[in-house]
């Protein structure tokens, strides 16, 4: 078996009672940074209180049953850059949301998301509370976040067990059918171009055909990552083996777009470039051979590997 990296994803009730009074309820270690350089004569203090109060909710907010120690929380970041203020109270702007996760036995954080989300309008009232309701849609700014931080939550757990996010991302989707009568942009299948929105994202996830890609998201850490300062060769030839997985889903072409599979391979694609490049000349030419197929918009890079340069 796999050695455990964190072990809330296997602790035992039993066990969770014995270590409680080292545990904290919080799950996320969330950065949370927004700039308004782009928005002019404001006052400047409510986008202070704006980020103050979006770490409060991401970091205080008790989003599982589960018991997390200080050491065990979600590395993630949340990004919002203005782009204008509509409004007194009302916002536009970009989203980033970027998770990484650790790979056993190191000091290494490997990215498992980096996501930008365009569509992201909200109101946003100085020293009023964001309270989110998981039952209904109340503002787009708690249900925009909430929705981020399960997918998170969900993401990290896939890394450590087979399909151990769902879940999460079940309750993302539930964000998203409350989001459905929202005026703001996302939420809806047709929102967005190509299929590129928060609805497309967790119905892929979510969906029985990507399966493979969550299997390989699991392979891919336990197998692969975590095994890469024992066992570099083996570590390699695991990880090319659970890139079959992603070149069998990209064959079978679930939908026109394959939403989610891009995204995990825009997380992975440098991170693969530094893996491969060290390997056996035999190894690196299947490894591109299904690189280049299942991702073609990343062929140069891809090729580093070949010719050793990254």
């Amino acid at each position: 078996m796999a050695p455990s990296i964190k072990s809330r994803r296997l602790l035992t009730a039993t066990l969770m009672l014995l270590t409680i009074k080292a545990a904290t309820a919080q799950e996320l270690y969330c950065n949370v940074q927004v700039s308004a350089q782009k928005i002019q004569g404001s006052n400047r203090e409510i986008f202070q209180s704006m980020q103050r109060d979006i770490y409060e909710f991401m970091n205080g907010m008790v989003w599982t049953d589960n018991l997390f120690s200080f050491s065990e929380r979600i590395d993630c970041n949340i990004l919002i850059n203005l782009d204008e203020q509509l409004s007194a109270d009302e916002f536009n702007g970009t989203l980033q949301v970027q998770l990484s996760r650790p790979a056993f036995n190191t000091t290494y954080e490997s990215t498992v998301l980096n996501f930008m989300d365009n569509n992201f309008r909200f109101k946003y009232v100085e020293f009023e509370p964001l309270e989110f309701n998981p039952n209904a849609y109340t503002n787009n700014l708690v249900s925009v976040l909430a929705y981020y931080a399960y997918l998170i939550i969900g993401m990290d757990f896939d890394t450590f067990s087979p399909l151990g996010g769902t879940p999460y991302f079940q309750i993302a989707e539930k964000i998203v059918t409350n989001a459905q009568g929202a005026p703001e942009a996302g939420w809806k299948p047709y929102d967005g171009s190509r299929n590129r929105n928060r609805y497309w994202l967790v119905k892929n996830i979510l969906n029985e055909e990507y399966s493979g890609v969550r299997e390989f998201v699991y392979q891919y850490h336990i197998w692969g990552l975590d095994k890469m300062e024992s066992d570099a060769p083996q570590a390699r030839t695991n990880i090319y083996e659970s890139l079959k997985l992603l070149q069998e889903v990209y064959r079978q072409r679930p939908d026109p777009y394959m939403y989610y599979m891009s995204i995990i391979l825009e997380a992975k694609v440098n991170e693969l470039v530094n893996i491969f490049t060290p390997g056996f000349p035999d190894e690196k030419n299947r490894v591109v051979q299904i690189l280049v197929e299942i991702d073609p918009a990343n062929e140069k890079k891809y090729q580093q590997i070949l010719t050793g340069s990254n």
